[in-house]
């Protein structure tokens, strides 16, 4: 029989977890579940091209390792201060028989996004499918006056340009049959005050998912988002002052560990989801969206 959901996975039950932005896996107690020792793949992404931001870590280390199971090769990004959790990603992919190439690149900037692209094309030939995950985010408690022009606009641009950029020099090596995975979230639909210019991003990529999928629904390529609940990632500790009651709002009463989250990557990417786009596929731990 399966595990009950509400006790599947530990949670986080104390505070004093905090790191420095972006945070990294290796301290984090419990340790995030990435399906390292779960997730058994079929065969259902064989030899794809796949492109994943975030990569090194959290939701995104679980797509890669998941998708190379599936049988795909993976480029994926990750900043320079994280290379040592890239490091753990490559070694999953290529465990996993599949090619990893790691790229350091940070997607606020159009021309890192560019050669991204460029290298890509160079390694695989064409994307099949390209996952925009890398986020950023900044709680802050006291309100909108603690926001600085500076954090609103490295929100905006890493979870709004990048994605911008990314699908716009992707699309004309995406062939039909191909598919953009954006990551949007449960703040789009019910935002947390102190994560105002973070919620304001992930409702723009609701929107821009839809859009876009009806853009190029004649050209065979699907556009879809994944609306993840509260997870257990780096980004936590490395954005919450506290992460006691963390995950504990939604109604399964603890967050999602990343390998909960990929398999919504997986189908989106597969034949399986042929006929769906502009879907959003909610993983909220039982938090209803529209």
């Amino acid at each position: 029989m399966s595990e009950h959901p509400v006790h599947k996975h530990p949670e986080p039950d104390f505070p004093g977890q905090e790191q420095s932005h972006p945070g990294w896996t290796g301290p984090m107690d419990p340790p995030p579940d990435h399906g390292e020792d779960s997730y058994e793949g079929s065969g259902q992404l064989a030899e794809r091209a796949t492109v994943v931001t975030g990569g090194d870590s959290g939701i995104g280390r679980a797509v890669c390792l998941a998708f190379a199971r599936e049988g795909a090769d993976v480029l994926f990004t990750y900043l320079p201060e994280e290379e040592q959790d890239a490091r753990e990603t490559s070694r999953l992919v290529e465990e996993a028989g599949r090619k990893a190439v790691a790229v350091a690149c940070d997607i606020r900037d159009e021309e890192q996004c560019d050669r991204l692209i460029g290298r890509a094309v160079d390694e695989f030939g064409r994307i099949d499918v390209l996952v925009n995950n890398a986020a950023y985010q900044m709680s802050q408690p006291d309100g909108i006056q603690a926001v600085t022009t500076d954090q609103f606009d490295r929100v905006l641009r890493t979870n709004l340009y990048g994605m911008f950029w990314l699908c716009k020099k992707a699309l004309p090596h995406i062939p039909a049959g191909g598919s953009v995975i954006n990551t949007t979230s449960v703040q789009a639909y019910k935002s947390s005050p102190h994560l105002l210019d973070y919620a304001t991003t992930k409702g723009a990529i609701v929107t821009f998912t839809q859009g876009l999928a009806q853009m190029v629904a004649a050209d065979g390529v699907r556009v879809n988002a994944v609306a993840p609940g509260p997870v257990w990632t780096p980004l936590i500790p490395a954005t919450l002052p506290d992460t006691t009651e963390f995950g504990k709002q939604a109604p399964l009463g603890r967050p999602a560990q990343p390998a909960e989250i990929a398999p919504a990557y997986v189908f989106l990417a597969s034949e399986r989801a042929s006929f769906v786009t502009a879907e959003i596929l909610n993983a909220t731990g039982g938090t209803p969206l529209p």
